[in-house]
């Protein structure tokens, strides 16, 4: 088939002019996703946490300019109330979440509450606030039970998980389906006006990501520093994709949702992943690291001790290309080299470059890049 993609005029329509509440606004995917929001026009009210990582992407790129910032606990369901009667969306993102499994092995509990009760929380309040909207909660591949197999997973097959990060993520896929018949249910959308979808990305990378035990912060701080880069899991196999992949996905599913007379066709899950031959292992990763850097190298230290990580992921992303007409870009290595370009550029010799410019020049190139192929 001959894959379509959104073009910046139709999310200019969609978006410009537009309310949008997104959590997690001070985070890697959701400082990218203010910053596009606002370069289309919409007026963004960020809700978040302040960034846990120096540097981060929110203070490189000055997310702060480009939305209303607020730093709160999507925990605390009063104050996330009063921030939606404040703001009045007409479209909610919400990307707040804990989003490491390494982490989720230290901190199980902060895990389950930030992503599971801090979902059912927003849901609540949308629900008490009487807010009609339209709503993308982002989730993650590892939401799915990952039985290793080659075929990329499908939205209709069973939410599971090994670690406690996997499993919050599915128990949200669950929460918000349970919210979504009880309260928000689509045939009932002239009544409460609430139309809700779940987005499921892959192994997204790109520039400002600092996060610990993710493979391109570590790799690129072992550079900067002079060192080999150290690789837990060589061989574990991975959808790779570049982080205004999945945006792009998002923001065509909430144009949609806020555009249909059909809602019951978008009130569903949705992937959003790479092609099938760019879900690789994770030595090609830092092989096109190195030879982007143009320099470095890399060392397998992989541990039979170490916490379980899946060793096989793909996903299906039929769905979102015959339904949404959405469809990834940018290939494996044209993601890294984009990734590469934007930390080369923070850790130049003469002093980091505006990050801000460099994240709408990207967004710019990946908006006007050749739309159509093969898929």
């Amino acid at each position: 088939m001959i894959a379509i993609h959104p073009t910046d005029a139709e999310l200019r329509r969609a978006y410009g002019g537009k309310r949008v509440f997104l959590t997690g606004h001070t985070g890697f995917k959701g400082g990218w996703l203010s910053l596009w929001l606002a370069e289309l026009g919409a007026e963004v009210w960020g809700y978040a946490l302040a960034p846990d990582t120096s540097p981060s992407l929110f203070e490189a790129a000055t997310v702060a300019s480009a939305c209303h910032h607020q730093v709160a606990d999507v925990r605390d369901l009063s104050s996330l109330r009063e921030a939606l009667r404040l703001a009045r969306p007409d479209v909610v993102f919400h990307l707040a979440a804990q989003p490491l499994v390494r982490l989720s092995y230290d901190r199980p509990l902060d895990t389950l509450t930030t992503n599971v009760v801090g979902t059912a929380h927003l849901l609540e309040a949308l629900r008490l606030e009487q807010i009609r909207c339209a709503v993308v909660v982002v989730t993650s591949d590892k939401c799915y039970e990952n039985r290793e197999w080659i075929h990329g997973y499908r939205e209709a097959e069973p939410m599971g998980g090994h670690d406690v990060y996997s499993m919050s993520k599915g128990a949200t896929e669950l929460l918000v389906a349970a919210w979504r018949r009880s309260f928000f249910h689509p045939a009932r959308l002239a009544d409460h006006g609430v139309a809700i979808a779940t987005a499921r990305a892959g192994n997204v990378v790109g520039g400002g990501d600092w996060s610990r035990d993710r493979i391109v912060p570590d790799a690129v701080l072992a550079l900067v520093a002079g060192r080999d880069i150290s690789v837990r899991n060589p061989s574990a196999v991975r959808p790779w994709q570049h982080v205004l992949e999945p945006l792009g996905g998002y923001l065509l599913l909430g144009s949609n949702l806020m555009a249909t007379n059909q809602p019951g066709r978008y009130c569903e899950g949705w992937n959003f992943g790479p092609r099938f031959e760019d879900a690789r292992p994770v030595r090609d990763v830092v092989d096109s690291i190195v030879r982007h850097w143009g320099s470095g190298g890399w060392i397998d230290c992989h541990s039979p001790d170490a916490p379980h990580e899946a060793g096989l992921l793909r996903l299906s992303i039929d769905k979102a290309q015959a339904n949404l007409g959405w469809s990834p870009r940018w290939h494996f290595d044209e993601a890294f080299e984009r990734t590469v370009d934007w930390y080369k550029a923070f850790y130049s010799s003469t002093g980091p470059k505006d990050m801000k410019a460099l994240c709408l020049d990207q967004i710019a190139a990946y908006m006007g890049a050749t739309q159509g192929g093969a898929v």
